[in-house]
């Protein structure tokens, strides 16, 4: 980096779905935001960010959580303070994990799926789910530190055969 660019600060991550078809089990899934340390970037999580949780310094919050996907627009919405983020993390990587309650669901399975990364009123990043119909679960994208002061960002779209706990322990990896 250099000159103005400070790269990405804050952002916003939403999710939509539509809900389940009347007489099936609600459509539940879940944005998930794992934090990696500088020395192990690809390694095991230094803390997971999901439904009922934040992370331990504030820097990632998930504000609207939604079980049925029933609503307009974007119905779960997590904010990224990288830009608050301590020098010892190198590494966030965001994800969305399919509850598993009612029955195997994958992506195909479920209509209108979409995710968007914003900074500010800027859209970094928007995807469907459309490249990994058979997955569980799947990454979205990737923030790594890029220098002393900035965060850079780039789509990791990343298909995963597995239930929201094991995805928990694969959201770093390199391999799907």
């Amino acid at each position: 980096m250099s000159g103005l660019n400070k790269g990405v600060g804050r952002v916003e991550v939403t999710l939509k779905w539509d809900p389940a078809p009347a007489g099936a089990s609600a459509h539940d899934l879940d944005l998930v935001a794992g934090v990696f340390a500088a020395g192990d970037p690809h390694g095991a999580p230094v803390h997971l960010v999901h439904f009922g949780s934040r992370s331990p310094d504030g820097t990632i919050t998930l504000h609207r959580d939604s079980r049925t996907g029933q609503g307009f627009g974007y119905d779960e919405a997590m904010t990224v303070e990288l830009n608050r983020l301590d020098a010892r993390y190198a590494r966030v990587v965001v994800g969305v994990a399919i509850q598993q309650g009612g029955g195997r669901l994958t992506f195909g399975d479920i209509a209108n799926t979409g995710i968007r990364v914003r900074e500010g009123y800027t859209d970094l990043l928007t995807h469907d789910f459309a490249d990994v119909p058979g997955a569980r679960a799947a990454t979205v994208v990737e923030f790594t530190r890029d220098g002393a002061d900035g965060w850079s960002y780039r789509s990791i779209s990343r298909g995963f055969d597995a239930d929201p706990q094991t995805f928990g322990t694969l959201l770093g990896s390199t391999v799907s």
